[in-house]
């Protein structure tokens, strides 16, 4: 049988390649707090009830959330050089059409379509796992993770000047701009990927995962004028769970599920996600309470009338100490491990919010808030890797990392409707126009401790796990992490990858298979062909061997489940070209 390849012989990596992946990801994060410094404004800048205008900032977080999982499979499918831009050119499209409309619903759909590009920071990991070597792999993907923190940190004070300066809807074009740049940037500085997965995508895992969440949130926002015992509200709830429960025992039956929840049965990982939706919770509580405390005029008897840009300044903290915490995170996995790390991180934030009930009388008083905030989310958020890495198989990891981010993901919607709802049914009528009240900030502060707590409790419940010796293993990322992991395992296969010549074949692909026809690890082959691969358990395995230049390979191998590892040589044969 002759064997084609489509793959183009890899480019050379540029040094551009990093810097222009962190500054797309700090461009899609830009897109959660874009709104934040004119939030208070919404309800009359679009003529709207406070409750529908929460959905112009939940509906961003809310289409973040499901584009992560699917922007992520379809970029193993198709090319992530390809989806990520995609994702961008889909982030200016939005933008472009809520710069031009004060309609509630239009806008809505705009501000999706911008959250939609959420899913170009997991494909800009996966670029650099691709490409990169790996001596530079960890920095780099530190960098990637990092700019999410620090693009919702520098787009407050930013977005707060355009908007004190000029038509709020500049911020769309602005946030549309920054778009087309990246774009650019990705075009000439970027390379595609050759690596590629098997497999088809999960339409209908995508529609479920996308249906679930907006029944569930959907009754969230708009219970209280509902009524929370009204056949409408109560109907979408058990309309949610349903859609849910389907959407899940669908997702275990399908080859190629969007989300692998075959991982959430283990103990620990299970207990990481729930304290992950809690941290999600708490992280986006303070981005919508300070802004609008700092704004209030001090007529209000508690507003601190300060002006945008100044309330942008003093809520940026947040972002920047999450960034700087990563140094000291690891300091302290390395001691303690990841599970204290977390504790820790959230016994910072629920200090923080508890603080935060009795600071909010002056200016400086909210930037010492954000800023113990930030510490405790950098701990709580740095930590969440580092445990789903060291409770899952070498070969899980990918699966596992992706179901976690997809949780903070949902913390972060529910805390926006949840919230948004709480400062809607608080809010004083004044001349027709709502005013957040202080006592709404303050419930919103309480449940955000109270979520804290909660995790808390999680996080209490994880089991202990073995202290590391070497500080890399305690990775800021779950990719550095594994990489790390499979050069350490002692059971499964290892050897070179070779050409017919018998010369070494760098970066080419080793997808491990088993007898289902699933695939339970891969990695890339190093600089000299060599390459490990743990086995989730003892059998018949099948080893399949690709690279550009060359034609795929597959090799079948038996592993008896003992701790030594498999020797083999693995030799590509060169590329066939289809008359």
């Amino acid at each position: 049988m002759t064997h084609t390849t489509t793959q183009r012989p890899a480019r050379r990596t540029s040094a551009a390649v990093v810097p222009v992946l962190a500054f797309a990801g700090i461009v899609v994060a830009v897109m959660q707090t874009l709104l934040v410094p004119v939030i208070k404004d919404l309800p009359e800048l679009l003529g709207t009830a406070p409750s529908n205008a929460t959905w112009v900032m939940t509906s961003t977080l809310l289409a973040g959330a499901v584009a992560t999982p699917i922007m992520g499979r379809l970029g193993d499918l198709f090319g992530k050089r390809r989806m990520l831009l995609t994702s961008l050119s889909v982030m200016v499209v939005g933008s472009l059409i809520a710069g031009f409309t004060s309609d509630l619903l239009v806008m809505i759909a705009g501000r999706a379509l911008q959250g939609f590009a959420m899913g170009a920071i997991p494909l800009g990991i996966g670029l650099m796992r691709d490409m990169l070597p790996r001596e530079k792999l960890g920095s780099a993907m530190a960098l990637m993770s990092s700019s999410i923190g620090v693009g919702g940190g520098l787009a407050l004070p930013v977005a707060a000047l355009v908007a004190q300066h000029a038509d709020w809807h500049a911020l769309f074009f602005l946030a549309a701009g920054l778009g087309v740049v990246s774009i650019v940037l990705t075009l000439v500085a970027v390379p595609e990927s050759p690596m590629r997965a098997e497999g088809t995508f999960d339409v209908l895992g995508a529609i479920g995962l996308a249906a679930g969440l907006v029944l569930f949130l959907l009754p969230i926002t708009k219970g209280s004028d509902w009524g929370w015992s009204s056949g409408t509200t109560l109907g979408l709830f058990a309309a949610s769970a349903a859609v849910l429960v389907l959407w899940g025992v669908m997702e275990l039956r399908v080859k190629a599920p969007l989300v692998d929840l075959r991982t959430t049965v283990r103990r620990s990982v299970l207990f990481t996600n729930l304290a992950s939706i809690m941290v999600g919770v708490s992280f986006y509580v303070v981005s919508l309470v300070l802004p609008q405390l700092l704004q209030l005029p001090k007529a209000t008897g508690y507003g601190l009338g300060q002006s945008m840009v100044v309330a942008g300044l003093c809520v940026a903290p947040l972002g920047l100490t999450m960034m700087f915490t990563a140094p000291v995170y690891a300091r302290i996995s390395a001691k303690y491990g990841p599970k204290v790390t977390l504790i820790l991180g959230m016994l910072i934030i629920g200090i923080g919010y508890g603080a935060g009930l009795g600071l909010m009388s002056a200016a400086w008083q909210t930037i010492v808030i954000a800023v113990i905030l930030g510490a405790g989310i950098g701990l709580a958020y740095s930590s969440l890797p580092a445990l789903i890495v060291g409770s899952v198989p070498a070969s899980e990891t990918g699966a596992a990392n992706g179901l976690n981010t997809l949780m903070r993901s949902i913390g972060t919607s529910v805390s926006s409707a949840v919230i948004g709802m709480v400062l809607a049914n608080t809010a004083n009528d004044v001349g027709g126009v709502a005013v957040p009240t202080l006592h709404g900030f303050r419930v919103s502060f309480m449940i955000a401790t109270g979520a804290v707590a909660v995790g808390l409790v999680m996080a209490l419940f994880l089991p202990r796990q073995r202290q590391a010796t070497k500080p890399q293993l305690i990775a800021s990322s779950a990719e550095d992490a594994a990489l790390e992991r499979a050069h350490e395992v002692l059971g499964g296969f290892r050897g070179r990858v070779l050409d017919t010549d018998g010369d070494p074949v760098a970066r080419a692909k080793v997808t491990l298979i088993d007898r289902r026809g699933r695939q339970a690890g891969a990695t890339l082959s190093g600089e000299d062909g060599s390459y490990t691969l743990a086995v989730p358990a003892e059998g018949a395995y099948v080893l399949a061997a690709r690279a550009a230049g060359h034609g795929p390979l597959a090799s079948s191998a038996t592993h008896s489940g003992d701790d030594r590892p498999v020797d083999l040589d693995l030799a590509l044969p060169g590329e066939t070209v289809p008359a």
